[in-house]
């Protein structure tokens, strides 16, 4: 008799390219993956998948295997939903998220995803959003809350919220003008997001719209050195200002205001839809929930 656990095993082979990359993604040996293909083979008389240098394959009879194997994973999560009810849905889900994420929301997720799916494993990684593009074209990672949307194979992108960069300084840098010109601004440093970033080109383009070519942009790939920089008075950092609301209430920062138009971060939940992984588009769903309230707010 095949078993479901089998089938998991099979599809994540075939999804994922490899026995090693299976064995990561299901959190087990790669000899215990090798044995439970082994077993399928010999119980199905045949090769499942062909193996070379570069990964492997599936055979004729591995790609019959798996739409019966998709089917039979997704009909296993419909009986669950139906007896236990969506409580009874378990798993582990590898969930990447932007520091600007980490930085609002992404807390209330957690604590919503653990009250209402209780069962729930989850591997959270903080990225950017060109590693957890990559992630999810190689199935490393689940579902990705990032700047999108992804257009990478077929993934499916809910648009969760969008956050207008704003010029933030330390109440002990003096500008004299209000509002102050691009130029003024360039005085000091300007911290912001790394350089393979979309807002860092954004602001590096304004300035030579502006004609101004002397401007220092201090890339930073964490969010929170540079709130600290900025706290410090070493520049002026550009980041949305959702992410120092307590810090702008507390008196240690302050928003510039500026005529210019300024670069917007929007952001998506993106994910593949998946027969081993039903939860994907649920995380995806209540993060669109979270994001939606944390506006109201």
């Amino acid at each position: 008799m095949i078993d479901l656990r089998s089938l998991q095993t099979f599809h994540a082979v075939a999804l994922l390219g490899g026995f090693h990359k299976a064995a990561e993604k299901l959190h087990t040996s790669q000899p215990a993956v090798s044995a439970r293909i082994a077993q399928l083979e010999q119980q199905l008389k045949g090769r499942l998948f062909e193996r070379d240098k570069r990964g492997c394959y599936l055979t004729t009879q591995g790609r019959e295997l798996l739409n019966y194997a998709e089917r039979m994973l997704a009909l296993e999560t419909e009986m669950v939903e139906a007896v236990a009810g969506r409580k009874g849905l378990s798993g582990t889900v590898s969930l990447g998220a932007s520091d600007t994420i980490v930085h609002t929301w992404l807390s209330d997720l957690l604590k919503l995803l653990n009250q209402e799916y209780p069962e729930i494993t989850l591997d959270v990684v903080v990225d950017s959003t060109a590693n957890m593009t990559a992630g999810l074209t190689d199935c490393t990672l689940d579902i990705a809350l990032l700047m999108g949307p992804v257009n990478a194979g077929n993934a499916e992108n809910l648009p969760l919220c969008s956050y207008p960069i704003s010029w933030i300084k330390s109440p002990d840098l003096e500008i004299t003008s209000d509002p102050p010109s691009l130029l003024e601004l360039a005085a000091y440093p300007i911290i912001t997001f790394a350089r393979n970033t979309r807002p860092y080109w954004q602001l590096k383009e304004m300035f030579a719209r502006e004609g101004v070519h002397k401007a220092r942009l201090f890339s930073n790939s964490s969010l929170s050195s540079i709130v600290r920089m900025a706290v410090d008075g070493i520049g002026i950092a550009a980041i949305p200002e959702h992410v120092v609301l307590e810090e702008i209430a507390s008196g240690k920062l302050h928003v510039i205001e500026t005529p210019y138009e300024m670069p917007v971060m929007s952001f998506t939940a993106s994910f593949t839809e998946r027969a081993d992984m039903p939860l994907n588009r649920i995380v995806a769903q209540l993060a669109q929930k979270v994001a939606a309230a944390y506006w109201r707010v």
